[in-house]
Parts: C-alpha cells; structure tokens; sequence
C-alpha cells in the first residue's frame, strides 16, 4: 500500500469507520491495540481522527478486523447508526442475539456495497416509494386492507395473482432485497429503513418459495406501515401479537390473496363440481404463491369455507408435498440468488470500468476470484443477448422488414 494515500484520507471519516468495523468484530479498543503494539489512549485518537494511522498499522488492523485494506482507504458510504429489534414482546436471549447478529452485520454491509456502487458508477436506485400509512389506533384489519388494496393499484397489480414478488419490491419500489441462509430457520426475514439506504430486506433463503414470499409481504408490510421501526421476524417466538404484527399479517394475507380475484376464482371451481377438493386447495394455493394452508384460511375468513377446515386437514394427516408432486405442481417461479441482480450487474459495470479491482469485485459477490470472472463472464454475456434481442424486435418492426 502507497502509504501516500493516507495523507490524502480524512482522519475522522477513517476513525470512524475503523471504530465501526472494531466494534463489529467485538474487539475491544485494548484489543486491537495490542494487535499494533501501541496504548490503549493511542488507538483512541486514531478512532477520533486526531493521530494519523501509520500503513503497518492500518494493515494489522485490517487483518485482524477480517477486512482489506482497501475498505479503509477508498471512501465508502456514511451510515447513521441503525438498531434491528426482535418484533413484539418477544424475550430474547443472549444467545438468540448472537445468532442474529451476523445476519444483522451481513445485510448491513451487503447494502452498504450496493449503495457504493450505485455512487461510484452515479446509478443511484430509484425509489418509488408511497408515503408511510397511518394505522395506528383504527381497526388494524380493514387498515391493513385497504393498504394493500392500494398499493395493488398505484403497483398496477389489479387483483390477480403476484408472479415473482422480489422482482416486484425491487424492480417497481426500489427495495434492496437479499436472500442470506438465516439460521436458526425460526429467524424468516430481517428488515431496517435507513435514509441513505433505504428500505433493506433480509430473506431466509432456506425456506420454500411460498413462506419467503409471505415474510417478503409481511415485511413489505412493516415498510409502509412502520417505516422507521425495524425488526427481526421471528417464527412463534411471542405470545402476544402486537399491533404492528398484525398488521404485517393482514396486509401479507390481503396483498397476496386479493378477495375479489380470490372469490372470482374461487367460485369458478364451484360451478364445476360438487365440492372443492384438497386437490383444489393445493391447485389454487400453487395459483397465489401462498402454502395451502394461509389460502385454506383466507377462504374460511371470507365464508367461503367452513371454519375449521384447516384444522380437519391438519388432523387427517393430508402431505401437502406429496399432493402438489402427484398433480404435478411444479416449483414457484422466484429469484433465489443471494444477491439482487442489479447489484450484479452494478458490480460487473465498475470492474470493465476499473472502478474497483478483482479482488474488490470478488469481494463485493462474496466469492473467489475465479468464481467472480466467471459470473462476469455469464452476466456479460446475457446482457448482450438482451440487448440483441431488442434490436432485433426494433428492426422487425421497421417498414418492409
């Protein structure tokens, strides 16, 4: 490293942010001045910028702390200091906070990486986002309707069904949606909502398609009705269902399983025999995206079956996976990949541009480098046949073409 560049960085922004990534790693500041084989008060002004950090130094430091030098020295985004909570009146344990606080890190640097790309290349992510509504103290459950009845309609959904929903709160909102193995599985999504990040969305990958879909609503919920709270949302993990949950839910149940295409579909089958059948059930669940049993549910809320029908299902021992492969319900359409693809993309238009190096890139996809090249690689070549594509439907369309 050209210890030059040090002369050129800004001492507090660089303290500060060799604080933040200390304080990530649980080091203490004794810690880490034991790593560079200096006092404890010394370390403490290279933190608040008032004692330049030698190269030797920041190179240890960076060692120990898990990250390149190159995080340090190139600048990144600014974030103001965020808190995750557990939702409701859920007690936690130390250990349940150990277990989510890597996730927590995890999304936190994976849309500050989304974020400097987005500046280094100018390619700010556009965010269509609708004002925060207002619930509290109205009935949660015909709030949270007409919630998403509304954003049904400023999204131009109508009251069919939602094909890939990811695509949909990133492409059509502007949300940063990634997909992280959260462990334990309890743990289904993480969501935070700072001003410079924005709306910021950790799913449970490990979960089939339809309960990441779920917890994406749910907390595509949170975003519009609690903006500014954020939450861990965690599976039978309280005992008492807070007002902000049920909103979340309603508003997943509702955005998800619109009543008046649901009831329309519904109906049809009706006319067509006697009695809906299980096989029906698992049909029109594969249909909305949604596990047959919150579709199950949702009919029996609207009156369109008997209360209880789930319940009965539950108790005859009825294997959904087994019923959805016989009728030959294949999987859901989604995106599984960890991260979203503009990032991807973002991140292969700053490597060809010598924005960021190889290993910076590498980093940035948390892979290896060969790995990284040969996503490039796959992601270079589909975008130039996307491209071609085009061009060829604007000249068949040409005048004696």
């Amino acid at each position: 490293m050209n210890a030059n560049i040090l002369d050129t960085i800004e001492l507090r922004e660089l303290g500060k942010e060799l604080q933040r990534t200390r304080e990530k790693r649980g080091m203490t500041q004794q810690e880490a001045a034991e790593v560079i084989d200096v006092a404890r008060t010394t370390l403490t002004a290279i933190e608040k910028g008032e004692r330049r950090i030698r190269a030797g130094e920041l190179i240890e430091l960076a060692r120990a702390y898990g990250r390149q030098v190159s995080d340090f020295v190139h600048p990144r985004p600014v974030i103001e200091p965020f808190q995750v909570q557990f939702r409701g009146p859920y007690q936690r344990a130390i250990e349940d906070n150990d277990a989510i606080k890597p996730y927590i890190d995890q999304l936190e640097e994976l849309s500050r990486n989304y974020l400097e790309l987005e500046q280094r290349l100018e390619a700010p992510l556009v965010r269509k986002y609708p004002p925060e509504y207002q619930y509290h103290g109205s009935e949660t459950r015909q709030v949270a309707e007409s919630t998403a009845l509304e954003e049904r309609n400023r999204l131009g959904l109508g009251d069919g069904p939602i094909s890939i929903l990811r695509d949909l709160l990133e492409q059509d909102v502007g949300l940063r949606i990634f997909y992280l193995e959260l462990r334990p599985s309890t743990f289904s999504a993480i969501y935070l909502y700072t001003h410079e990040l924005g709306g910021c969305i950790a799913v449970n990958s490990l979960h089939p398609e339809e309960r990441r879909r779920w917890s994406l609503a749910h907390d595509y919920g949170h975003f519009l009705g609690d903006r500014y709270k954020p939450t861990v949302f965690v599976e039978d993990g309280y005992q008492r269902i807070p007002e902000s949950e049920r909103f979340a839910d309603y508003f997943a149940r509702f955005f998800l399983m619109p009543g008046s295409g649901l009831m329309r579909r519904f109906n049809d089958l009706r006319r067509t025999r006697d009695k809906v059948s299980f096989a029906d059930l698992c049909t029109l669940a594969h249909y909305y995206g949604v596990s047959v049993e919150a579709l199950t549910r949702r009919l029996e809320e609207m009156k369109l079956l008997p209360t209880g029908i789930w319940d009965k299902l539950k108790e005859r021992g009825l294997k959904v996976r087994e019923a959805q492969q016989q009728l030959g319900l294949g999987p859901l359409p989604a995106r599984t990949e960890k991260l979203p693809w503009r990032y991807q993309y973002l991140a292969v238009d700053a490597f060809n541009q010598d924005l960021i190096t190889e290993g910076h890139f590498a980093r940035l996809l948390q892979v290896d480098r060969l790995t990284a090249r040969q996503i490039a690689e796959v992601l270079q070549e589909e975008e130039s046949t996307e491209i071609t594509s085009m061009l060829d439907m604007d000249a068949s369309s040409r005048p004696g073409v």
